[in-house]
């Protein structure tokens, strides 16, 4: 294991509790071309993608990295389910997956109100079984389509028997979500207008109360026990749930794509960014799907 020292800027009282004792960024893995989605199971393993590469990589909680499957649709952003299916945004033909334990794939939506979708970036499941990801248009080289079909890059929602409706059409570029453990709220962030909102999910699976949670836009997210909010980009940024910032972690890559908790205890603060797979422990942990 390759381990970097690297600093920890706390910028508000009371971030001093969030980081293990002694706990420094530790380097786990490299020489990835663009680390993204990581997602843990229910066993703590980890789960991530490197999308120019094409393929998913599992870092299990003994320390040990092996592809688990290649190719897998250029997927980018990832979230378990409460039964072990892995939720993969495709966006090689802008799909959103469901994977098996078997690998076998669900293509769970590729359009809306028959015209392409832009490409799913990032998705979370909801503790009820639907799931929520975002669709912003990034144009790919490896594409063959054309321009956008859809008219706004969106949010959608599909509910647990499998209807696709989009619940936000109002931000500019949205790219990481996540939702808090009792599937009351969700997060969105949107990148191009760095912000990043709350809002009440209805029993219907709309949304509803949107609010500024934050003057920050963000690549990936998570959250912990304690509600606090981690943004991705220059580092992670660390909001409590009020939505002030409380810390920043930096990690030395030109960008920090995402973050989630995992390990065997969820105590483990995991991060991909740029070319590289990192990690933190922290004092908080992990909650629901991530």
């Amino acid at each position: 294991m390759m381990t970097a020292i690297l600093v920890l800027l706390v910028t508000a009282a009371g971030a001093e509790d969030l980081i293990a004792p002694g706990a420094v960024v530790e380097k786990l893995a490299g020489d990835f071309a663009f680390t993204e989605g990581p997602a843990s199971d229910s066993a703590g393993n980890v789960f991530f993608t490197d999308q120019p590469n094409d393929r998913i990589l599992e870092w299990d909680v003994n320390g040990k990295l092996t592809t688990w499957m290649q190719p897998c649709g250029r997927s980018n952003g990832l979230c378990f389910d409460n039964h072990g299916f892995l939720w993969a945004c495709a966006d090689e033909k802008n799909e959103l997956w469901r994977i098996g334990p078997d690998k076998k794939v669900t293509v769970v939506a590729g359009k809306f109100e028959g015209n392409l979708l832009n490409a799913p970036n990032d998705v979370w499941v909801a503790p009820n079984g639907g799931a929520y990801f975002t669709d912003p248009f990034y144009k790919r080289a490896y594409w063959t389509r054309g321009p956008a079909e859809q008219p706004c890059q969106g949010v959608y929602h599909v509910s647990p028997d499998g209807k696709v409706a989009r619940v936000v059409d109002d931000l500019k570029t949205p790219n990481g979500i996540i939702g808090t453990p009792d599937g009351k709220t969700l997060y969105v962030t949107d990148l191009g207008d760095k912000k990043t909102y709350s809002y009440s999910i209805n029993q219907d699976g709309a949304l509803a109360n949107k609010t500024l949670f934050c003057q920050m836009g963000s690549d990936g997210m998570t959250i912990d026990d304690r509600g606090n909010v981690y943004l991705t980009g220059k580092g992670v940024f660390v909001f409590d749930k009020s939505g002030k910032q409380t810390a920043h972690i930096n990690v030395d890559e030109p960008w920090t794509a995402n973050v989630c908790f995992g390990g065997k205890d969820m105590h483990t603060l995991f991060i991909t960014a740029s070319k590289g797979l990192y990690a933190l422990r922290l004092q908080v942990k992990g909650v629901g799907s991530q």
